[in-house]
């Protein structure tokens, strides 16, 4: 599905004790669900059916509107690109810097076959559609999550959703993809975005989320002009 939607989430970001979070390099941290809680003068970041996240990582000072404003024309247009790819919606969202980020949704029946976790020819298409934008993009971080439905015990989708986030990293890795810039974690069945006691609810809660978002080397460009 082609499509680019706008979601306003609010900002704040703090993770504690990801059990499934594995580190592919030091990049950026999402935390989700579970993981993130929030200030009260700060509030959750709200995504789909009031799912929590905070996105990136937070550089410890204020970012000016002319910073975000660069940045959030260069994550406009390549939203704009990577919504060309087949089989991928992207959004974009705001990080924990209040910043324009990227979230990239791959459907699992796209990527992976029923209850498999190596990538199909196809899938690895697209993933590589995916790379030549992230390799022209290298001020940024990765963040990777897999998830399933809910069909099997929750310790066998535990392993099978970071499975696949890691297969995707991993893939990643070898097109070229600095294994610093990425991060990715196991979300099990615990943050559906559609009603699993249906098939096409599970279809749709079986993907894997890719998020992409400044890191300080592209806030720094853009607060001196050379982005």
């Amino acid at each position: 599905m082609k499509k680019i939607l706008t979601i306003l989430l609010c900002t704040s970001f703090l993770l504690t004790g990801c059990g499934n979070m594995s580190r592919a390099g030091k990049g950026a941290l999402i935390g989700a669900g579970s993981g993130a809680a929030a200030g009260a003068g700060l509030g959750a970041i709200i995504g789909k059916d009031g799912k929590s996240a905070a996105i990136g990582g937070a550089v410890g000072t204020a970012v000016g509107a002319a910073v975000g404003a660069v940045i959030g024309d260069v994550m406009d247009k390549k939203a704009a690109k990577m919504a060309e790819i087949e089989g991928v919606q992207v959004e974009t969202v705001t990080d924990v810097n209040g910043l324009d980020a990227i979230k990239v949704t791959f459907d699992s029946g796209i990527l992976f076959e029923t209850g498999k976790y190596a990538l199909t020819e196809a899938s690895k298409v697209s993933l590589s559609k995916f790379a030549v934008e992230m390799r022209d993009l290298p001020e940024t971080d990765i963040t990777i999550y897999g998830h399933t439905d809910n069909t099997g015990s929750a310790a066998v989708n535990e392993r099978l959703s970071l499975q696949r986030a890691q297969a995707v990293s991993d893939y990643l890795k070898s097109l070229g993809i600095a294994a610093e810039r990425m991060v990715y974690e196991g979300k099990s069945y615990t943050e559906p975005v559609a009603d699993n006691s249906t098939v096409e609810g599970r279809r749709l809660n079986r993907r894997v989320e890719v998020f992409i978002s400044a890191n300080e080397t592209m806030i720094k460009q853009a607060e001196e002009g050379t982005l």
